[in-house]
């Protein structure tokens, strides 16, 4: 598992996090050039959402084609700072980045490839947060099913790569949206104090 982060000082706070293929941008499976990042409409907006509540975004993501050789480390993060560019172009910023370089073929069983929480852990860590309070939002089951474990605010967002067999999940144990911000939305009410 590698990071890309800046630290972040108050104490046990909730976080978003977010998927990135598929639910910030469209999933054009194992992406290498920077050049072909798009947004998906709405996604800034939501981001920017979590920005003004005071919640950290923390996006993690799961990159096996690392380790297959379908891209190489330098490409992932290029990609992602055009992603992190472009979202910030349009008014929303990223605390964190985490990702999974891991293929089980390859490399052999790791604890951080979703829905494993070794990147979530990480963040914790880095980022004083509270697993409990955050919201775990995706557009696959594996994106939302750590919110069981720990107890946080799990959102599933389908897209055109979302199975049903991820719909009947998320919908039995968790949430099912239709867009990002109103998985946000509905996240970002949990946290507000009961009148």
């Amino acid at each position: 598992m590698t990071v890309t982060s800046a630290r972040h000082a108050a104490p046990y706070r909730a976080a978003c996090f977010v998927d990135r293929d598929g639910t910030l941008m469209v999933d054009t499976h194992y992406p290498s050039d920077p050049d072909r990042v798009r947004l998906i409409p709405g996604a800034a907006d939501a981001l920017n959402a979590c920005n003004t509540a005071g919640v950290p975004v923390i996006v993690v993501t799961n990159q096996s084609g690392i380790s297959r050789g379908l891209l190489t480390e330098a490409q992932y993060q290029l990609v992602r700072a055009r992603l992190e560019s472009e979202l910030a172009r349009a008014g929303a910023r990223v605390d964190a980045t985490y990702h999974c370089p891991h293929w089980i073929d390859v490399t052999g069983p790791c604890d951080c490839r979703k829905p494993g929480l070794g990147m979530y852990r990480r963040a914790a860590v880095d980022h004083a947060l509270d697993l409990s309070r955050s919201g775990y939002i995706g557009d696959r089951w594996r994106d939302v099913q750590p919110a069981v474990e720990t107890g946080g605010v799990g959102v599933l967002v389908p897209s055109v790569d979302t199975s049903d067999a991820d719909v009947l999940f998320a919908r039995a144990q968790a949430y099912v949206m239709p867009s990002l911000g109103d998985a946000v939305s509905h996240f970002l009410a949990t946290l507000r104090p009961r009148s």
